[in-house]
């Protein structure tokens, strides 16, 4: 017997006006203060790289062999990027992202500002918790959730896709110390080689929905 498919909590309009709503209200708000040096604003995600094989496109008349390595490696990358000043500050493992790392990221941003801070993340068990929500109040840093199914109000899902793009996709990597490196060897380059491709992909501005947008998603 297959699962029961439970019903959504909200209708498409109701995520729609959500992440509105939130934009307006919550998001803005605080951007704006960031943009005259106010407020820092981070916006947290956390990245899990496995190692393996990332394609891009191939048409070939002949049978192509793609090599790969074996095993699930796993690269944790839980980042955090200053919308306004594009600093980035991550902490990496190599086993699971948990509340711990959380904790450990935002001791991080603490250590590198001075004035208020919001982080925007999204509602993942390991980011909201109470231990989360007790080291933020001891840190003063306001934790900002997102709506539900809002990756396109996380600036950070950009580069983490822009990070599989350059690292990964089309390339092979014998090894996973090799792998790893070339994460945050992309990681590293963002403020030199990276700095171009990233102006017009790391803006403040956000994609919104309609319902026929929704629909036909």
């Amino acid at each position: 017997m297959g699962a029961i498919p439970l019903p959504p909590k909200k209708t498409i309009d109701e995520h729609r006006s959500a992440q509105a709503a939130f934009l307006r209200d919550q998001l803005e708000p605080v951007l704006a203060q960031a943009r005259v040096r106010q407020r820092s604003v981070f916006f947290v995600d956390a990245a899990h790289f496995v190692q393996g094989s990332f394609l891009c496109c191939v048409w070939c008349l002949v049978r192509m062999f793609v090599r790969r390595t074996s095993g699930r490696w796993r690269y944790n990358v839980l980042g955090a990027w200053n919308g306004v000043t594009r600093e980035r500050i991550r902490v990496t493992n190599e086993t699971r992202v948990s509340s711990d790392t959380m904790v450990e990221l935002m001791g991080r941003i603490a250590a590198h500002t001075t004035e208020p801070t919001t982080l925007v993340l999204d509602n993942a068990r390991y980011q909201r918790c109470a231990a989360v929500e007790a080291e933020a109040k001891r840190l003063g840093i306001v934790l900002l959730f997102l709506p539900s199914y809002s990756p396109n109000l996380n600036v950070i899902e950009r580069l983490w896709r822009f990070t599989k793009k350059k690292a990964l996709r089309g390339k092979y990597y014998p090894d996973f110390a090799t792998f790893r490196a070339a994460i945050d060897e992309c990681l590293d380059r963002i403020p030199t080689d990276h700095r171009e491709a990233l102006a017009s992909l790391m803006t403040l501005k956000f994609q919104t929905f309609d319902s026929d947008s929704f629909l036909t998603a």
